[in-house]
């Protein structure tokens, strides 16, 4: 008797969200994965009526599947809602943010043996949100860091490692300045670490790390972060394999788990078919994985790469001309090849 296939809640997105999830639906499909889909649309009331899943269908829906995959959402600079992406990770307790960095064939990097993994602390500190008008002109804003949820990030990476052959874990921080919020976060890592022996463990100042990331980033592995470094480490990475448009990117927890493009919505080319849905479909190759679907994956990050050393369909983000259309049909193609 055939499984019955797992229902993965889809958040399609705004912007150029509902273009790259179409390509990234055609792949999948293409390539015989076996999933069942629940369409519903993020809006801004997300995470507010926490007392009633059912206020929320986004909420309800990755609540009763337990998997997400979702497009790009846009969120206000300065005013306007709250980041509906970070309500999703502190509604569901998403409390790590796993982003794999390796460059694509025939995208122009200074660093093609870079093979990065970064794995963020996605529920606390500064982007807890707890800041306020102490007097007029001046806002505070409080950094949150508990042993709880820095242990549980660490055991996070280092057991990953461990499942993945991957040798060296760095932790970032700013403990020579925030002495306590940062120096608790270490002296959480190096309790866990004591634990994997054979997993090389250092410590490296954030700024530090921002330099030694554009000089020699082949020196680092995996990348354990607080929140807000993690943010900016994480993009910085992308941009040294040709920016966010060409990484995956997860958010997981201990019951649910969300898979999306770290990129914008792009509003600016949003229905000109301009799209690069790269991003979305290996974050999908990541979710398949999770679902247990692993040679899928595999199948489709080959027909992906193959589709990139080609160099005749790519989008005009990395250099050439196509549409979205056209890229997902390649890489289509070279599934069926």
């Amino acid at each position: 008797m055939t499984a019955t296939p797992p229902v993965v809640t889809l958040i399609p997105g705004d912007g150029i969200g509902p273009e790259v999830t179409s390509a990234t639906l055609r792949v999948l499909e293409a390539a015989g994965a076996r999933i069942g889909w629940e369409e519903v649309a993020a809006k801004p009331i997300v995470g507010r009526r926490a007392e009633d899943p059912q206020a929320d269908p986004v909420i309800a829906s990755i609540r009763r599947n337990r998997v997400a995959l979702k497009g790009p959402l846009t969120t206000p600079v300065g005013t306007g809602h709250r980041s509906i992406n970070v309500a999703l990770r502190r509604e569901l307790d998403l409390y790590a943010n796993f982003r794999p960095v390796r460059p694509l064939p025939s995208v122009p990097t200074p660093f093609p043996a870079i093979d990065l993994i970064v794995v963020r602390e996605n529920t606390e500190d500064l982007y807890a949100g707890l800041e306020h008008i102490v007097v007029p002109g001046v806002v505070e804003s409080l950094k949150i860091i508990t042993e709880r949820a820095s242990t549980r990030i660490a055991r996070f990476a280092f057991e990953y490692a461990r499942r993945a052959g991957r040798k060296k874990i760095a932790a970032v921080h700013k403990a020579n300045i925030m002495k306590l919020s940062d120096g608790l976060f270490l002296e959480c890592i190096r309790q866990v670490a004591r634990g994997f022996p054979e997993i090389e463990y250092r410590e490296v100042i954030v700024d530090n790390c921002c330099m030694q990331l554009v000089m020699r980033p082949q020196q680092f592995d995996v990348l354990l972060l607080e929140n807000l470094y993690g943010d900016i480490v994480s993009d910085l990475c992308a941009g040294l394999v040709g920016g966010l448009g060409l990484v995956p990117g997860a958010n997981i927890g201990e019951t649910y788990a969300i898979f999306e493009a770290v990129h914008g919505s792009a509003p600016d080319i949003a229905g000109k078919h301009q799209a690069n849905p790269t991003a979305l479909i290996l974050s999908a190759c990541l979710m398949l994985k999770h679902l247990g679907q692993t040679e899928v994956a595999d199948r489709i990050e080959a027909a992906l790469y193959r589709t990139y050393e080609r160099r005749r369909h790519l989008t005009r983000d990395v250099g050439g001309d196509a549409s979205t259309e056209d890229f997902t049909s390649a890489v289509i193609g070279e599934l069926q090849g």
